[in-house]
């Protein structure tokens, strides 16, 4: 298992990654994750990163529309 820290961050920098969360129980450690990867992709395929910062804002739509499967919803469909 890959060890853990904490770190110390302000309270607006906490909303402001709130603002990155695809869903409820997404961790901070996947959100930072995500703008990680998209700062990143930013220096390297501009457009690439701008098509991802548009999926992300769709997939938040979806989610506040209630267009999507639980974890336990999509085990069914699949069988697991």
């Amino acid at each position: 298992m890959d060890a853990t820290t904490t770190i110390k961050i302000h309270e607006d920098t906490k909303l402001e990654l709130d603002h990155f969360r695809e869903y409820g129980n997404e961790s901070y450690d996947e959100v930072i994750k995500k703008v990680v990867f998209i700062a990143k992709t930013c220096k390297t395929e501009p457009e690439l990163s701008q098509e991802t910062i548009r999926a992300i804002e769709k997939a938040r739509e979806r989610i506040k529309r209630g267009k999507f499967l639980t974890e336990a919803e999509a085990r069914k469909r699949l069988g697991l």
